[in-house]
């Protein structure tokens, strides 16, 4: 690995921290570099705070030396003025002449602008340092730039014998087939991405609250596909603690409130292409797919995911909801105590 890798490897590892807070914007880290030593480091913590090229130079004791410095950042410098000033204009302002750039920014009022101005200023601008890590950081945000959907990620438990769900259910409630400490990974998951999705049949049998209980940070926006208005009032997703989205065809006595929004499509059957383009709508980048059964089945009919998250238990329910069947390409497995786990990417 060479020293540029280096430094860009630790700006990924930065701007992971944060992970699931600064929607819409991408995740991103800097170092300073004076010497071979690291005199600056951050990362971009929430949209609307500065970024990481700001919290990096602000973090810097002794500011002479940025002029003879380079700096180091997993996603290209902005170029234009949002809720921030252009963090290539504060680079050029520092003197900083050597600039490190892992990837470029797919943003349309970015996408090479930030490293032109960088190089007409006279900056030694480097790109695509471990390019594909970087993407990979923000494969959220470049879904959403690139394909103009957001990026999905299909989550479902089966038990032993390959059932979601039991045939008959005693109360309205979930029947857990995973144990503890993979429930609370799901909820680490939930903080992670913009959204969570669950179809009315999942709403009507498990009354879920799709919150982060076992975690720390910010909830999801909650989202059920309810063409026919039958998710009963009752429904812990409707009871305006979070900010919940339904989908909907019907129209008649649906009022929007602070955290509850109805949207509406028309009554056809690629439910989650349509779906999509309404999260593109509202800048939703990830949507994170819980169940059922027929709402996890309709993305991959469509070949509309990217990741699946897959648990299987050691509960045997001998009859029941079949678990959905996926094809795509193993990228890990893990046992979380006697829970087996595999993920897969959708190439």
């Amino acid at each position: 690995m060479t020293i540029d890798e280096i430094y860009i490897k630790r700006c990924i590892q930065l701007a992971k921290n944060g992970l699931g807070t600064t929607y819409p914007n991408p995740l991103v880290g800097s170092v300073i570099v004076h010497q071979g030593k690291i005199i600056g480091e951050g990362w971009h913590y929430q949209a609307g705070e500065p970024h990481a090229e700001v919290h990096a130079i602000n973090s810097v004791k002794d500011t002479s030396l940025l002029i003879d410095a380079t700096i180091y950042v997993s996603l290209e410098p902005c170029s234009h003025y949002g809720k921030t000033p252009p963090c290539c204009d504060l680079i050029i302002a520092k003197g900083i002449k050597k600039v490190v750039i892992g990837t470029i920014d797919p943003f349309a009022k970015v996408s090479g602008t930030g490293i032109q101005r960088l190089i007409n200023a006279g900056c030694d601008v480097k790109i695509g340092i471990l390019e594909k890590e970087c993407q990979e950081l923000n494969k959220r945000f470049l879904t959403y730039h690139n394909h103009k959907r957001p990026y999905v990620i299909l989550k479902w438990a089966e038990t032993a014998d390959g059932f979601i769900a039991p045939k008959k259910r005693s109360e309205r409630a979930p029947a857990w087939i995973t144990n503890t400490y993979s429930r609370q990974l799901v909820h680490k998951w939930r903080a992670e991405e913009q959204s969570i999705l669950v179809g009315n049949q999942t709403v009507i049998q498990d009354n879920p609250k799709l919150t982060i209980r076992d975690w720390s940070g910010i909830h999801p926006i909650r989202i059920s596909i309810d063409l026919h208005h039958k998710i009963p009032k009752d429904s812990k997703i409707l009871d305006q603690q979070v900010k919940t989205m339904i989908v909907t065809t019907q129209k008649n006595s649906l009022i929007n409130a602070t955290n509850l929004l109805y949207e509406f499509t028309d009554p056809t059957p690629n439910i989650a292409d349509k779906l999509c383009n309404i999260l593109h709508t509202h800048t939703i980048q990830s949507i994170l797919v819980e169940g059922g059964t027929q709402t996890i089945q309709s993305f991959i009919d469509l070949n509309l995911w990217d990741e699946a998250r897959v648990f299987k238990g050691t509960t045997y329910f001998k009859a029941g909801i079949k678990a959905p069947v996926i094809k795509g390409t193993l990228i890990s497995e893990e046992k979380i105590i006697d829970d087996h786990l595999k993920k897969y990417r959708n190439d």
